[in-house]
């Protein structure tokens, strides 16, 4: 399970990242496009990282929404 964070980006494109697995950032027209894309970013993410023997990097990040 990772937590990821979606917001408006430019072109009415949707931006969406992964903060535990640094860059990896997707996009898409509509919010459900870019939650697909973003799927498909991590688990790509991960088996790069499985097939290179490489340590994958652990849900580390806490969430919290402050109003300023």
């Amino acid at each position: 399970m990772r937590q990821i964070i979606i917001y408006p980006g430019e072109d009415n494109h949707w931006v969406v990242e992964c903060p535990s697995l640094p860059g990896c950032v997707s996009q898409g027209i509509t919010k459900e496009e870019a939650i697909k894309n973003i799927k498909e970013a991590i688990n790509g993410y991960i088996k790069a990282m499985e097939e290179d023997n490489l340590p994958v990097p652990e849900e580390r990040f806490e969430t919290m929404v402050m109003a300023v």
